[in-house]
C-alpha cells in the first residue's frame, strides 16, 4: 500500500520528512538531522531534498562498513535514481518545481520507490545472504534488466 501526503508544509523539511517516517515505520534510528541540510534541493535548488534522503537511508541501511565488502547500496541507489528520473526527468529541485511538482508529490513518490526497492533487497538479503546474491537477481526481482540496475 502506497503511502500518500507524507509531507506536511511548515513542519519538517522534505528530507527529514522521508527519514522521520522511515524510522517510524522501520524502527530505525537514523538521526532526521542528517536531512535538515537538504531540503529545497540542499538549499539551492539542486538535488531534491526527498530524493537525497533516499540515498541515505539506502546507504544507511544496505552500505558497507569497509573497503573489504562489496557495496550493494550503489546499485540500489543507481536503480532509485533511475526511478526518480524515469519519473520526472530530473532530481533537480529547481526543475521538479518548474515542471510544477509539488514537494508532497516528491515525497510520496521517494518514499514508495525507496520502500519498494529496500523491501527487494532485504528479502534476498535474508533468503541467500548478502555476500551471495547478486544484482541481477535483484535487478530480476524488481522487474528490470540489470543493465538498467
Amino acid at each position: 500500500m502506497e503511502k500518500k501526503n507524507l509531507y506536511i508544509k511548515g513542519a519538517l523539511n522534505c528530507a527529514e520528512t522521508i527519514i522521520d517516517t522511515y524510522n517510524k515505520e522501520h524502527g530505525t534510528k537514523i538521526p532526521v538531522a542528517i536531512g535538515s541540510g537538504m531540503g529545497s534541493g540542499v538549499t539551492c535548488g539542486s538535488l531534491c531534498g526527498a530524493i537525497n534522503a533516499g540515498v541515505a537511508i539506502i546507504g544507511f541501511t544496505t552500505g558497507r562498513e569497509s573497503h573489504l565488502e562489496e557495496n550493494a547500496a550503489r546499485s540500489l541507489v543507481n536503480q532509485y535514481m533511475k526511478k526518480c528520473r524515469e519519473k520526472y526527468n530530473s532530481e533537480i529541485c529547481i526543475d521538479l518545481k518548474n515542471n510544477k511538482i509539488t514537494c508532497e508529490e516528491i515525497v510520496d513518490f521517494a518514499y514508495n520507490e525507496l520502500n519498494k526497492i529496500l523491501e527487494v533487497a532485504e528479502y534476498l538479503f535474508l533468503r541467500y545472504g548478502v555476500r551471495t546474491v547478486t544484482m541481477n537477481e535483484i535487478a530480476n526481482k524488481l522487474g528490470i534488466s540489470k543493465k538498467t540496475l
